[in-house]
């Protein structure tokens, strides 16, 4: 059975950091690009960062420069460091995996707000 959990979620002031976990089980984790998702109230799904099996990362515009992906293949867990957060970040982020078969996880709430 395939879960991804993530966690880390929660209420940040404007221009504050955030470190979202997704904890992969089921699943040869090595293998897989491990991305970050994120959807806003009323607005599709949106990519925000990829890291592929080899490490290599591609991040949205909106969040270069501010946003860092990483994994920890030993913990089978990737990770996403959100600094300088703004109101648009707002959203439910999801973490997503992918080799040729996909999986989701449940999502996790980030709210910004003064």
């Amino acid at each position: 059975q395939v879960q991804l959990v993530e966690s880390g979620g929660g209420l940040v002031q404007p221009g504050g950091s955030l470190r979202l976990s997704c904890a992969a089980s089921g699943i040869i984790f090595s293998w897989y690009t491990m991305d970050w998702y994120r959807q806003a109230p009323g607005k599709q799904r949106e990519l925000v960062a990829t890291i592929t099996n080899g490490y290599t990362t591609n991040y949205a515009d909106s969040v270069k420069g501010r946003f860092t992906i990483s994994r920890d293949d030993t913990k089978t867990t990737v990770y996403l460091q959100m600094n300088s957060l703004k109101f648009e970040d707002t959203a439910v982020y999801y973490c997503h995996a992918r080799f040729g078969q996909e999986y989701w996880g449940q999502g996790t709430q980030v709210t910004v707000s003064s």
